[in-house]
């Protein structure tokens, strides 16, 4: 990830596949985009140049943890990754020479959190990779100090980044207005579900006492486990994916991926296949009682956990895994739409809702909340790279629109410094049902939910500018 080694990358991106096209004209579309997506990202907007995260990833070790080789093979790949980091941290160091200073201190908790990978004396390896380690983090804490005093990408660029990858020209006048639209009809759900559970309380009020239940931290991985039970039945008994065989590990987030409450991975496509992970981010040892406990009420309410499980494990992200494992090419189990993998997942949420899934109010007012967090993010994404938002700014938004408070409400607005595509959850959803509609007015009687549902994952995870060739398949 150095300038030379990136633009060598980006000079040899499609190879020799450049003169000979794939013979399917949709894995042809998405190999292009792709390979659009990367020339954007790396050469026009040079992120490895100011985005610390793309280099936090390219130091993470925690893809060995699964269980997709023997323990002995992956342990010797991941000592040899960690080799690797004075190499990776010199390029990440003169790479890293625009960065603004507030993405700088938005991303040195996820640097830091890359020391619980290191075991200082355990050997060369893991003492030469602790001081790259100390270097890296020390740049950052200077380009905290020292680098430009904004991080706003610029609306045109912003633009220009979310359309790249999903072979589309967007308008972001026009997506803003369908966020503040989407936002004005979720909190009609809300409020009216919050007086489904309480006719006498205020809104605000009801969505305080259903964040008071939440279970105590060294309870939240056992009562997600008996969740993600539940949410597979559910999923398989409505036939509402492809393959329903899906397995699942809870466990805690590590630190350097701590970008968000809950997240989810699976085998990718070339690896012996393995359970998936649903990992979750629990309040930090070092937090007072207070910050742990507003963490663990806004964002693990028995209510809010359902809804996590739904999008992460089933019907959404590792239901979709699982498809995506088994689409028909090489192409379509590889390259994959982030705002089709996020905006898939956040589709299932309110799904799971007029299907049944969970019938009692408090069900509802998650899927509102969890909804306005994510048009929320939408809209703080656009505000912060327009420069119409500070993060401060975006904090507020995130108290006033989603209930967050103290450290849930800034680490949301601090995300969407480091991660300018997080509004891809509402983005992707929006496409999702466009095709939804359209597929029911092609389709007339033949129509149905796993017939749309199987059309569209049978594809993989498909930029939004090619999910119409799921009507003409399906």
């Amino acid at each position: 990830m150095s300038p030379s080694g990136v633009r060598t990358a980006l000079a040899a991106l499609g190879g020799p596949r450049g003169t000979q096209p794939y013979p399917d004209p949709h894995d042809e579309a998405l190999a292009g985009a792709a390979e659009q997506a990367l020339r954007v990202r790396l050469g026009e907007l040079a992120l490895h140049r100011s985005n610390p995260l793309w280099h936090i990833e390219n130091l993470d070790l925690s893809g060995y943890d699964r269980e997709y080789a023997p323990a002995a093979e992956r342990a010797r790949a991941r000592h040899e990754h960690l080799a690797r980091w004075p190499d990776g941290v010199a390029a990440a160091i003169e790479a890293l020479d625009r960065v603004p200073a507030p993405l700088a201190e938005a991303t040195l908790p996820l640097a830091r959190g890359l020391a619980g990978y290191v075991e200082p004396g355990a050997d060369a390896v893991h003492d030469a990779a602790e001081r790259a380690l100390d270097r890296f983090v020390r740049h950052l804490e200077r380009a905290a100090v020292e680098g430009p005093p904004s991080g706003a990408l610029g609306s045109a660029d912003l633009a220009r980044l979310l359309g790249s990858a999903e072979g589309l020209e967007i308008d972001l006048a026009q997506l803003a207005a369908r966020v503040d639209a989407e936002r004005d009809r979720l909190r009609e759900l809300r409020d009216e579900s919050c007086r489904r559970v309480d006719p006498h309380a205020k809104p605000a009020d009801t969505i305080r006492a259903l964040q008071d239940d939440h279970p105590a931290a060294d309870q939240v991985i056992p009562e997600f486990r008996k969740l993600v039970g539940a949410a597979v039945a559910w999923a398989a008994a409505h036939d509402l994916v492809p393959d329903h065989d899906v397995l699942v590990e809870v466990l805690p987030m590590p630190d350097a991926q701590r970008r968000s409450l809950a997240g989810a991975t699976w085998a990718a496509a070339n690896e012996a296949d393995a359970p998936g992970r649903f990992q979750v981010s629990l309040p930090l040892p070092g937090w007072s009682a207070t910050e742990s406990e507003e963490w663990l009420r806004t964002g693990f309410s028995r209510s809010l956990m359902a809804n996590m499980v739904v999008h992460e494990v089933a019907p959404g992200h590792l239901s979709h895994g699982r498809a995506m494992r088994r689409a028909g090419s090489e192409v379509r189990r590889t390259l994959l739409s982030e705002a089709l993998i996020e905006g898939w997942a956040h589709y299932c949420e309110e799904l799971a809702l007029t299907e049944g899934f969970r019938t009692d109010p408090a069900f509802a007012v998650a899927v509102a909340q969890d909804a306005l967090r994510r048009v929320t993010r939408f809209a703080c994404a656009i505000g912060l790279h327009s420069g119409a938002m500070s993060v401060a700014d975006a904090a507020r938004r995130f108290t006033e629109d989603v209930a967050l408070a103290g450290p849930a409400a800034a680490h949301e607005a601090r995300r969407g410094l480091f991660d300018p595509t997080y509004g891809r959850y509402t983005w992707g959803k929006f496409a999702v049902l466009d095709l939804r509609e359209q597929a029911r007015q092609r389709w007339g009687s033949a129509f149905s939910l796993p017939r749309f549902h199987a059309a569209l994952l049978n594809l993989g995870a498909p930029p939004l500018g090619l999910l119409g060739t799921a009507l003409e398949v399906g």
